[in-house]
């Protein structure tokens, strides 16, 4: 909000905190829903999908993640976040528990929290990204409805690797818990690596196992505004979130559904295009970061974040982050918000020139053996506060 107004009074506000690449939508994309507009034809569609947005997410999940569905198995949501939601509200009675691998997604513990559950934070024993799966099975209690993972993550960029993944799988199938795999970073990793499948770990079929995957648009084609998510899932759940989401907003927009639809049948390039580009942002904020004295960052898998270790500079985390606003005009998030204190999420979604003046603006901001002035849009500025 402070962010927001002082850019809007025209201060040189870098904004590292938003998750959202600046790519420009892909035309096909913008031609399907404008289609649909010129069709004259933006009516309900049925509360889990349209037909051919739901048949091009069955051909993108045997493409993707070697399984075959049915449309039955499918329901398309305003936005992946949506589709979390209903699960949750599907899945838990009041005082159940959903587990979450620090760091998590910040909404999160709050859903569980919206939906009368209890939220269950595991901690990796190390300080690091990564909790060991001893550490998830030491969590578990009878009241264990459901374990959230989302690999690559927000907000660390860390990836969970193959045995980890195939652990979890086993360890839920085996105690009946849900396992909710949030894959909407699955396909921006780098390095030429991939993010493992947890459908490639179960010998359920899609009606048996308690691996359910939610996906979206948003990330891995840069369509945020879009808001539309999908989940995949035994089909007997699927009608439970239908009959959900019929009673909250009814259907998703058909004029978002066909810009979805040609995204998910569009040109691999796009894709391949921002994952590049999120890799290249990357390298260039952590080579910046490596320059400020105290700070530690974990290279990340994927995504479009890195969750640096700031606690040799302040332990308070919105502390510093407040700092950062004040002084420096950098948006950054409190690693509290993500069950990290000590640390800051740092998004590189952002344009390349940004990035660049951010990670000059925080070397003069932490490091004292910097300058002391800097030029931060029309105005040079001192550090007084090292």
């Amino acid at each position: 909000m402070v962010a927001r107004a002082w850019r809007a009074r025209g201060e040189a506000v870098i904004n590292l905190g938003i998750g959202e690449p600046k790519n420009p939508t892909p035309a096909a994309v913008i031609a399907a829903a404008a289609a649909v507009l010129n069709r004259g034809e933006v009516k309900y569609s049925s509360t889990d999908g349209t037909p051919g947005l739901k048949q091009a997410i069955l051909r993108y999940t045997e493409e993707h993640y070697g399984r075959t569905a049915t449309p039955a198995n499918v329901i398309v949501s305003s936005g992946a976040k949506q589709a979390l939601f209903n699960l949750l509200y599907a899945l838990l009675d009041p005082g159940e528990e959903v587990v979450l691998l620090a760091p998590y997604w910040v909404s999160y513990p709050e859903m569980a929290r919206m939906c009368r559950g209890v939220p269950v934070v595991v901690t990796a024993a190390d300080g690091g990204f990564r909790p060991a799966l001893a550490e998830v099975e030491r969590a578990l209690t009878p009241r264990t409805r459901a374990v959230i993972c989302n690999s690559p993550n927000n907000p660390s960029g860390v990836m969970y690797d193959e045995a980890f993944v195939r652990g979890l799988v086993e360890l839920c199938e085996r105690r009946e818990i849900w396992l909710l795999m949030d894959d909407i970073y699955h396909r921006l990793v780098f390095d030429g690596r991939r993010a493992p499948s947890a459908w490639s770990f179960t010998d359920r079929d899609v009606e048996r196992t308690k691996v359910v995957l939610v996906n979206g648009v948003a990330k891995t084609w840069g369509m945020t505004g879009f808001r539309i998510g999908w989940t995949v899932a035994p089909r007997e759940l699927v009608a439970v979130l239908t009959n959900i989401q019929s009673q909250t907003t009814t259907c998703s927009s058909t004029v978002l559904q066909a810009g979805a639809e040609a995204a998910l049948n569009g040109d691999p390039a796009e894709v391949e295009a921002l994952r590049r580009q999120m890799q290249e942002h990357r390298d260039l904020v952590l080579a910046g970061l490596a320059g400020i004295p105290g700070l530690r960052c974990a290279k990340p898998d994927g995504t479009f974040y890195c969750l640096p270790d700031v606690s040799a500079v302040d332990r308070d985390s919105m502390r510093l982050s407040q700092l950062l606003l004040r002084r420096a005009l950098v948006v950054t998030v409190p690693g509290r918000e993500f069950g990290m204190e000590g640390h800051l999420r740092i998004s590189y979604a952002g344009a390349r020139e940004g990035l660049v003046e951010a990670m000059a603006r925080l070397r003069w901001a932490l490091d004292p053996s910097s300058p002391a002035t800097i030029r931060i849009g029309e105005r040079t500025c001192t550090r007084d506060w090292t």
